[in-house]
């Protein structure tokens, strides 16, 4: 996961909410729905809110962190709405009405997950454990998406080159797979790709 940013709430929304003061999710049209997406997608910058893979407008949804069933109070609120990726039994497909007891608003997503060369992600705390089990994020398939990112881009010769890297060119490495390209879309899984690399730094 990568910290999120929640930015203002769409201005469609704003106006649908105003004119439907006890609307529900469920009444919002496709306008409002697309409007939702398309924001959440660009403060994400492009990439799933829980595996960071890419996705797009027809290969994500809106998700609510505090699913609507636990927290129907919440269902509007821009605040708890991501983009997630639309795989099976994955990141929102797998969330569903279970709690999410680590998220991508929290700064901790970034420290409690440790993911691995060989694509593995283990959670440190009890409440990163509990939500890779609940997004399915250590399938067989996600592994394996994520072991060909890290094996393409930090070492296609040999794994070996990444520790043999100084902490200058990783730094180097990390504020490259941090910034947004000129269409403001991060890399594909480039939030796992910094936290390995944050693992070779000599602290």
């Amino acid at each position: 996961m990568r910290k999120i940013t929640k930015e203002s709430e769409p201005p469609k929304l704003t106006t649908w909410k105003r004119r439907n003061p006890r609307g529900q999710y469920t009444d919002l049209s496709p306008i409002e729905r697309q409007a939702i997406n398309d924001a959440t997608r660009q403060e994400q910058f492009g990439l799933c809110a829980y595996c960071c893979k890419k996705i797009d407008a027809q290969k994500s949804h809106n998700e609510h962190i505090e699913a609507r069933h636990l927290a129907p109070n919440r269902q509007l609120d821009f605040g708890n709405i991501v983009a997630s990726c639309n795989t099976r039994n994955q990141c929102g497909k797998a969330h569903d009405s279970l709690p999410l007891p680590l998220t991508p608003l929290m700064a901790e997503c970034e420290t409690e997950l440790k993911f691995y060369l060989s694509g593995k992600v283990k959670g440190l705390t009890p409440r990163s454990i509990d939500s890779i089990a609940v997004l399915g994020l250590n399938s067989r398939a996600i592994q394996e998406e994520r072991k060909q990112m890290v094996d393409n881009l930090i070492f296609p010769d040999k794994p070996d080159d990444l520790q043999l890297l100084g902490d200058d060119l990783l730094a180097v490495l990390i504020d490259d797979f941090q910034q947004p390209d000129c269409e403001g879309q991060l890399l594909p899984f480039g939030p796992v790709l910094v936290n390995i690399i944050k693992q070779f730094l000599v602290t």
